[in-house]
C-alpha cells in the first residue's frame, strides 16, 4: 500500500501479495471525479484481503471504502451525513490548470452547482494559502453549500508555497520567490474570468494567517481584480514583525520569509509586506478579523494595518475589523462556533456580490 501525491492530487496504489509473499503489480485506486484526496485508513492486518481508505471531493462527504485487493471490488462502509436535501449529483467538480505569468502551471479545484452561470456571468469565491509547504486538498466542505446555491463558483488555488506538486513547489513560493504565490493567485483569478468561470466584478478572495497575508499582498498589487477581500487573522506586518526577536515564533520563520537582518531579505520584504505599501487607492470591500489572544499573529498586527488602510481608504467600499475577545489564531473552540464565523464571513461577501436573499427552499444551506 502506498498512499501518494500526483498531479496535485492525494491518492493511493496498492500492490496485493504475489506467490511466495512478493508484492504483485502495483495499480491506482481510480476516481470518476477529477478533483478529489484519497487516503490510506486503518488497516490492522497486514495479511487482510480487503483494504480500507477514506475518499472525499469537493461534491463528495468523506466516504469510508474497503476495496478488495484481487477483484477490486469496492465496498462503502460509511459517510459522512449531510443535513438536508443534499444530492451531491446536483453539484459539478473541475479541476483546470491556470498559466502563471512565468510558464508555471497552477492547478485550481473548482465546484458549482449545476446550472449555475457560466459564460462569464457567475460570482467567484477563491480562497488559497501558499506557505509552508502546507497542501491544501479539495476535500468535502458542507458549509460551501450556502454558497453554491446561490450560484457562486468555488475555486481552490493551489499556488506556490504549498507543496501540491512536490517540493519544488514550496521552495519555489518562499524566501526571495515569495511573489510567486502572490503572482500566481492573480493569474488564476484572470485565467478564470478570461476562461468565462467568473465575471468580472463579482470576484471574491480570502484567506488566513499566511493566506492573509496573501489577501494584503494582492490588494496592494491589484485592487481592482477583486470585489471583496476577507483577510482572517492576517500576518501582514512583515518587516517589523520577522524584525523582533522578542516573539517566539520569529526566529523560527527565518526558513520561510528570510532574516531581514541580511539586506537582500529586508529589501524583498519590504516590497510586498501589506502593511508597508497601503497606498491612497480605491481598495475592494474589505473584512479583516483577528482574535485577542492570537499567540501567532497578534491582534495589534492586523489592527495597525487597518488603521493604515482607513488613513489611505478611498472611494465608498466598506472596510470591517472584527476582533475577537475569547479567540486565539485558529478562532473559537467548539464545535458550533466556527459554522457562526463561517456565516460572518459568507454573509460580508454575499453582501458585497449582491446575494444575500436566501437560496431556493430546495436548495438551502446545511451546517
Amino acid at each position: 500500500m502506498l498512499e501518494e501525491r500526483a498531479d496535485a492530487l492525494l491518492r493511493v496504489r496498492v500492490a496485493p501479495w504475489g506467490k511466495g509473499g512478493a508484492p504483485g503489480e502495483f495499480f491506482t485506486i481510480d476516481s470518476d471525479e477529477p478533483a478529489y484526496a484519497a487516503e490510506l485508513s486503518i488497516n490492522a492486518e497486514q495479511d487482510a484481503s480487503w483494504l480500507r481508505y477514506s475518499y472525499t471531493s469537493l461534491t463528495t462527504p468523506e466516504t469510508i471504502y474497503e476495496l478488495h485487493m484481487d477483484s477490486r471490488e469496492r465496498r462503502e462502509l460509511k459517510r459522512q451525513p449531510v443535513l438536508g436535501d443534499f444530492d451531491p449529483d446536483n453539484y459539478v467538480s473541475e479541476r483546470v490548470w491556470a498559466p502563471a505569468r512565468d510558464g508555471a502551471r497552477v492547478p485550481v479545484s473548482l465546484v458549482y452547482r449545476k446550472g449555475a452561470k457560466r459564460e462569464g456571468g457567475a460570482p467567484l469565491y477563491q480562497y488559497a494559502y501558499g506557505s509552508y509547504g502546507s497542501s491544501v486538498d479539495p476535500y468535502f466542505r458542507a458549509y460551501s453549500l450556502s454558497l453554491l446555491d446561490r450560484g457562486v463558483i468555488y475555486a481552490i488555488a493551489h499556488v506556490r508555497g504549498g507543496e501540491e506538486l512536490g517540493r519544488a513547489w514550496y521552495e519555489d513560493g518562499k524566501l526571495l520567490r515569495k511573489r510567486n504565490t502572490f503572482n500566481d493567485f492573480i493569474d488564476v483569478t484572470e485565467h478564470l474570468v478570461r476562461e468565462g468561470y467568473a465575471a468580472p466584478g463579482k470576484v471574491a478572495a480570502t484567506g488566513g494567517s499566511a493566506g492573509g497575508l496573501l489577501m494584503g499582498a494582492i490588494s496592494n498589487m491589484r485592487p481592482e481584480l477583486y470585489r471583496v477581500i476577507v483577510a482572517d487573522v492576517p500576518f501582514v506586518d512583515v518587516v517589523t514583525t520577522m524584525m523582533d526577536e522578542t516573539i517566539p515564533l520569529t526566529t523560527n520563520e527565518y526558513d520561510e520569509w528570510g532574516n531581514p537582518a541580511d539586506k537582500r531579505y529586508y529589501d524583498y520584504m519590504l516590497g510586498y509586506s501589506p502593511y508597508d505599501n497601503v497606498t491612497a487607492r480605491a481598495y475592494p470591500a474589505m473584512m479583516v478579523t483577528t482574535g485577542l489572544w492570537d499567540s501567532q499573529v497578534q491582534y495589534f498586527e492586523p489592527a495597525k494595518w487597518v488603521a493604515k488602510l482607513r488613513v489611505h481608504w478611498q472611494g465608498e467600499a466598506p472596510l470591517l475589523l472584527h476582533t475577537n475577545m475569547d479567540a486565539g489564531h485558529g478562532g473559537q473552540s467548539g464545535r458550533y462556533r466556527q459554522y457562526r464565523e463561517r456565516a460572518q464571513e459568507y454573509a460580508f461577501i454575499l453582501g458585497q456580490l449582491g446575494l444575500a436573499e436566501a437560496p431556493p427552499a430546495s436548495a438551502q444551506a446545511r451546517g
